[in-house]
């Protein structure tokens, strides 16, 4: 029937109207900010720099390996590489960016950086309430002002922080594991070496024969 979809909408608008006077769960207009609607925990807005531990500068995951930036469409994201390492929240010694930028106000919320890093180390942020009289550097957002925990990172994607815990613990036992085995197998082949040295070994004739 023509205009079908048209009537259809039309009795729904109507309905909400109507029942917005009898029933709260037909109010639809939220009065913010004093009344907000809960954020959805597959929401993005602009990336953040995820740090485990208790302290930012050594919790960062990031180590400046630089693929986002590479990869980021609209280029708002810069990163320098330190010349040293440091030891991160678990004393493993790490490169780290001395500078990560992000220039907010080029970002395009597209999540590529977040795809492409291969330590979970840039994730999606729900915060938009940003605005700024400063258009320039008050819409750079340097390292510290990245840096969020992972608390921060389970209290709004649950879900997704759960499972990238997850698979970073599966991934640190595996390699533990291997680690240990190359551990064992080094061990076992300097044992047999020595053993093989000592049998190989001449006998020492003994004091005062002919």
């Amino acid at each position: 029937m023509l205009g079908e979809g048209i009537i259809k909408g039309m009795l729904e608008t109507a309905k909400n109207f109507a029942g917005s006077f009898v029933s709260a769960d037909r109010l639809t207009t939220v009065e913010y900010p004093e009344q907000r609607i809960p954020t959805a925990e597959n929401a993005r807005v602009f990336p953040f720099l995820v740090y485990d531990g208790a302290g930012w500068e050594a919790g960062l995951r990031c180590v400046a390996c630089q693929i986002c930036e590479k990869e980021c469409p609209p280029k708002c994201i810069y990163i320098e590489k330190s010349k040293d390492k440091k030891p991160d929240f678990v004393g493993k010694m790490q490169i780290y960016p001395v500078r990560f930028d992000i220039d907010i106000s080029v970002c395009m919320s597209c999540q590529i950086c977040v795809e492409v890093c291969p330590f979970e180390a840039i994730k999606m942020d729900t915060q938009f309430e940003l605005a700024t009289d400063d258009r320039f550097g008050g819409l750079l957002m340097d390292r510290q002002q990245l840096a969020k925990s992972n608390e921060y990172y389970h209290s709004i994607h649950p879900a997704e922080a759960a499972e990238v815990d997850a698979r970073l613990a599966q991934e640190k036992t595996a390699a533990e594991a291997k680690a240990k085995a190359a551990a064992e197998a080094a061990a076992a082949k300097a044992a047999a070496d020595a053993a093989k040295a000592a049998a190989a070994k001449p006998e020492t004739p003994a004091a005062g024969g002919n």
